[in-house]
Parts: C-alpha cells; structure tokens; sequence
C-alpha cells in the first residue's frame, strides 16, 4: 500500500470520491462547510486503485481532519491516513489534532480512541442544525439510531 500527498490534479477524483463516500461534495460540522476536494489530503493505493482518503485543515494551532475513509477494514489504510496526517500537523508545529463524528458512529469512537484521540466535547442537536446546511444528512442510520449530535474528538501533540 502507497500513502500519497493529494496534488491538484487530483481533485476531480477526488470529489466523485466524497460524493460516493458522503452523499455530497461538502461536509459540515462545527458550524462550517468544508468542501473536501478542494483541501489537502492523503490518498492509499493498492496498485492504481485507490482504498483510502483522508482531507484535512490546518487552522492555528489546530489541524481538523475533515473526512477520512478506508474502503476495506483491518489493513491498516485508516491508521496510516491518519498517521499521515498527524505527521503533517506535528511539522507545522500544530498543538493537536482535531475531529468530529455522530452520536451514532460508535466504530469510528473505537477507531479513534485506540489510536490515542480523546473525546472533548459534545454538541448536542448539532447535526440537527447542520441540515440547514447539508439537508442530505439523514435523520436515521442504517440501524435505526438517530443522528443528531456531534462528538469531538483530540489527540495532543505536545
């Protein structure tokens, strides 16, 4: 597997991927929008067939993970995009990284907390909120459990 630096040419791709993974070519959360495809990011290749992405913000002292995917579990692609980044935001002297999830999203809680990140905040109602700006967020997920709040999520750097 070959983890690269997304570059400009990249994009096209890029969005039909986030489309694909998020039902949409922008993501919400913490009150903004983030169009992913237009941000800096990770790409995982097994041969010429991409299994995985990671886009991401550096803001200050923070680096946001926007989105990340790895389209087949257990390989390791989800923890060396993230590595990826965290490398990225350790060279730019950022003070943690940041994320966000669902209420719902419990494999993506496991996911995060086993690599060293560490819930700070919750934000109840806010993805409620957030369908103003995405109304293609579902009410529901495919078990049933509604969607609603978001979890914040940090792993310090210092």
């Amino acid at each position: 597997m070959d983890i690269r630096a997304l570059a400009a040419g990249d994009r096209d791709w890029v969005e039909r991927f986030v489309v694909e993974r998020w039902g949409d070519s922008v993501v919400v959360g913490r009150g903004g929008v983030w169009k992913p495809a237009e941000l800096p990011g990770f790409a995982a290749f097994d041969g010429d067939r991409c299994v995985g992405l990671v886009t991401y913000e550096l803001d200050g002292e923070a680096c946001e993970i926007v989105t990340i995917d790895a389209l087949e579990e257990g390989r390791g692609i989800g923890t060396a995009l993230l590595e990826a980044v965290v490398a990225v935001a350790r060279q730019t002297e950022c003070k943690r990284v940041q994320l966000l999830t669902t209420n719902n999203n419990l494999r993506a809680l496991a996911f995060y907390q086993k690599r060293g990140f560490r819930l700070v905040g919750l934000v109840p109602g806010a993805i409620d909120e957030e369908r103003t700006l995405k109304p293609s967020i579902p009410e529901l997920d495919s078990a049933g459990l509604p969607i609603r709040d978001e979890l914040h999520l940090e792993l310090p750097l210092a």
